[in-house]
């Protein structure tokens, strides 16, 4: 199911707040009101707010001809493996979270400091608790030509700028059961129709699937919106295109991708959706070649699955892959956790890992020098037909 329904839409909250920024390019730091951003936020975590352990429903969409015949509906606590309520509270966090960022983000704002502000609300609301309940991966704040996977490390200086358009993507987890979603922040208004393009692309791939559908043929229709579009951008125009070698992906406990692919184009994929299977629909437009190639350093790491430190070779690897094994799991997480968690100086170590085969890196993902991307991501429980 996707998120729950809101009297103001995200997209709305967004646009009036950006409609307030409207030729104000801020160029320092010196105008963040970091005690007004705090203060905003929420004083109870998701529990107290819900304390009968209901949480809202999210947004359905039934399948056509399909629409219930009366109020009263019948549901299936589990599905899939999928706990309903487990997938509620976690998706009302993520909720809660991106509006509160959406109602005050700005330019100026350090990234590393953004990227700080979401994950210990995130934290606070969600009551982060090991591995039970907590972020299910590092939050993504990738600009411009970078589509994905980027996240500052420890130091990094990089500030959000007007020109610049950044993707928020960050997931939540209660106990495992995954909630990941993603939207495009820009402060220039050229670059609202290239985020009209993808949030347009991923709404379609969220309407075309559904249990048995294939998923090339979600694809393609994906495919058929975004590259509908046009954009200006310093009085030039580009065709959107869609971002052919990214794709949605099927969630499992405590797996990001477990297995299956939803691509951006028909690539006559004839695997089939089935019920109680849990995706993110994500999207990714640009204005570049449409294609991204790895882009260092990196920022993203996971522990290989199944990978044990039987075959390490020194006290340094095998204290830091257990602190990984026993932290994240097969959780992704990112240096800046790393630093932030008693391995400051880890690097060394951390490459080593990587070169065994332990764990896995994530570099950021770009397109070509000088263009804009834009993403756009939501989560979807596939149910059967009532």
């Amino acid at each position: 199911e996707k998120k729950p329904k809101q009297t103001i839409s995200d997209d709305d909250l967004l646009k009036s707040h950006m409609e307030k920024l409207s030729a104000k390019e801020s160029k320092g730091t010196d105008d963040i009101d970091r005690e007004k951003i705090r203060a905003s936020r929420l004083k109870e975590p998701i529990t107290a707010m819900f304390p009968s352990g209901n949480y809202p429903k999210g947004e359905t969409m039934y399948y056509p001809g399909h629409e219930p015949k009366t109020s009263d509906e019948i549901e299936k606590p589990e599905l899939g493996g999928f706990d309903i309520q487990k997938l509620r509270k976690a998706a009302e966090v993520h909720r809660q979270v991106r509006s509160w960022v959406q109602s005050w983000i700005k330019p100026g704002i350090p990234m590393i400091e953004l990227t700080d502000h979401i994950e210990d609300y995130l934290a606070f609301l969600i009551e982060k608790e090991g591995l039970k309940t907590g972020q299910a991966f590092p939050t993504g704040v990738s600009l411009n030509s970078v589509a994905a996977h980027w996240t500052p490390n420890s130091g990094d200086r990089t500030v959000l700028g007007y020109d610049d358009v950044c993707k928020i993507d960050f997931g939540t987890h209660v106990e495992g059961t995954i909630i990941d979603s993603a939207f495009t922040v820009s402060f220039n208004p050229m670059f609202d129709e290239l985020k009209n393009a993808v949030r347009a692309a991923t709404n379609e791939g969220i309407k075309q699937a559904g249990i048995d559908v294939r998923l090339g043929d979600v694809g393609g229709a994906i495919h058929e919106v975004m590259t509908s579009y046009e954009v200006c951008i310093n009085k030039k125009v580009y065709p959107v295109k869609a971002i052919k070698n990214l794709h949605g992906h099927n969630m499992e406990p405590y797996t990001i991708h477990a297995g299956k692919s939803v691509p951006l184009w028909d690539n006559r994929d004839t695997t089939k959706m089935e019920e109680g299977e849990l995706y993110a629909i994500e999207t990714f437009g640009s204005t570049g070649k449409g294609r991204v190639v790895d882009e260092y350093p990196c920022s993203h790491y996971m522990m290989a699955r199944g990978a044990t430190s039987q075959y390490l070779q020194t006290d340094k690897e095998r204290k830091l892959f257990e602190h990984i094994r026993k932290t994240f799991s097969t959780l992704a997480f990112s240096r800046k956790w790393l630093d932030r968690t008693g391995f400051e100086r880890h690097i060394i170590t951390l490459n080593s890992l990587v070169r065994q085969g332990v764990v896995e890196e994530y570099p950021a993902l770009t397109d070509s020098k000088g263009c804009y991307t834009a993403q756009y991501e939501h989560t979807i429980l596939l149910r059967p037909h009532y």
